[in-house]
C-alpha cells in the first residue's frame, strides 16, 4: 500500500515537472507592449513603465546601438531565448527558464527613440505560481546595469 502511494506521488511530481518544462508558450498571449499592458495583480511580475515598479530606462545611445547591446546582454544569460519579435525591431519578448525546475518567465521589451537616446520599457513576469520571489525585478535590474556598462 505504501509502495503504491509513493509511486503515485512520484508520478504526480513527474507530471508537474513535465508540465512546467513542456507546456506550450503562445507568443500571442505573452508578446505584449510593456507600455500599455494590464498587469495580473499577482506579485510575480515587474514593470518598467510610467506608473510601474520603476520608470522606463533611458540610454544615451540610438536604438540600433541599444538593441545590439541588449542582444549581447541577453545572449550572456543562461536558458534564455527569443519568443517573438527582435530587439533590432524595437519590440521583443524573451523566455528565460529557471535553473532547477525550468519555470518560464517572459520578458517583453520595447525600445523607442527619444531626444538624446533610447527609452526602454520592460515587463517581466512568471507564467507559473503566485510569487516570483523578486526574480523578475532582480533580472531587470541586472539587465539595465549590464546595458549601462556596455553603452558607457
Amino acid at each position: 500500500m505504501l509502495k503504491n502511494a509513493l509511486i503515485g506521488v512520484g508520478l504526480i511530481a513527474a507530471f508537474g515537472v513535465a508540465y512546467v518544462r513542456y507546456a506550450p508558450l503562445y507568443p500571442n498571449q505573452w508578446h505584449v507592449d510593456p507600455a500599455t499592458v494590464e498587469r495580473t495583480g499577482k506579485p510575480n511580475d515587474f514593470l518598467m513603465a510610467e506608473g510601474g515598479d520603476q520608470p522606463p530606462a533611458v540610454f544615451a545611445a540610438d536604438v540600433v546601438t541599444v538593441a545590439a547591446a541588449l542582444d549581447a546582454v541577453v545572449a550572456s544569460e543562461p536558458a534564455t531565448f527569443v519568443m517573438a519579435g527582435a530587439a533590432s525591431d524595437g519590440f521583443v519578448t524573451y523566455v528565460q527558464r529557471s535553473k532547477l525546475m525550468g519555470f518560464p518567465d517572459m520578458i517583453s521589451i520595447t525600445l523607442q527613440p527619444v531626444e538624446g537616446g533610447t527609452m526602454m520599457h520592460a515587463y517581466a513576469r512568471a507564467r507559473d505560481g503566485h510569487s516570483d520571489l523578486g526574480v523578475n525585478a532582480a533580472r531587470m535590474t541586472r539587465w539595465v546595469a549590464a546595458l549601462e556598462a556596455r553603452l558607457g
